[in-house]
């Protein structure tokens, strides 16, 4: 299937028995300024270093790792949502397999939920965020007020995301078999799928593809 630069194309990824996930890979048709793009690259750089620090490095290293190491993951988990809040008019690609309007219905059930999950989170993250301030009195960084300020920050972007795509953005429907197949390999071993995963994420134009099915998909493992 070939992507238009201008097409923006959510997909309704089968994770499991009767489970869906939503994926949006946006097409990289420009490059990056190149203060953001620096910014890009230190950020890779911290988060590789904090996945491969030594153990016995100091406390406050530590901590700043664990924060680096969530806020990647929550990178990694809300990025479809975060892109979402731009889309004004989306085709969600669905399994072939399953019916236009079960598709819809799936799609704004997770939307839905994703609102709901995001917006209360925001709140009490909110109030978390202040109350860390209070550890502004301990000597060093305030790793914890970091931690719940980007917490915040990726909450609201999954909020607005969310908002977006299911009050604002007019959608059409398309079916395509490649998510059908995808979804026969979610009981597969990671390992014993992979091949085929990826070139179902090859066909499908989406190098990102394969990384969201094996950290959603399960079994893990």
């Amino acid at each position: 299937m070939t992507r238009l630069p201008d097409e923006s194309l959510v997909y309704l990824v089968p994770v499991g028995a009767g489970r869906f996930d939503l994926y949006y890979e946006p097409p990289d048709v420009h490059a990056p300024p190149g203060r953001l793009r620096r910014a890009q690259e230190r950020w890779r750089e911290a988060v590789h270093a904090a996945r491969t620090r030594e153990a016995h490095a100091g406390r406050i290293a530590r901590g700043r790792d664990w924060a680096v190491r969530r806020g990647a993951e929550m990178i990694a988990e809300q990025r479809t949502l975060w892109s979402l809040r731009h889309v004004t008019a989306a085709t969600l690609v669905h399994p072939a397999d399953l019916a236009g309007p079960a598709a819809a219905g799936i799609r704004d059930r997770l939307l839905d939920r994703a609102r709901h999950h995001h917006g209360w989170w925001l709140i009490l993250d909110t109030f978390l965020l202040v109350a860390s301030g209070v550890f502004i009195l301990v000597p060093g960084p305030n790793i914890l007020a970091y931690y719940f300020f980007l917490r915040v920050a990726g909450h609201y972007l999954s909020w607005r995301g969310a908002r977006q795509a299911r009050l604002r953005s007019r959608w059409q429907l398309r079916a395509e078999p490649a998510l059908t197949e995808l979804g026969g390999l979610v009981n597969m071993p990671r390992d014993a799928r992979a091949s085929q995963v990826d070139a179902i994420a090859a066909a499908l134009h989406l190098p990102r593809l394969a990384n969201f099915f094996d950290r959603t998909a399960v079994p893990a493992a």
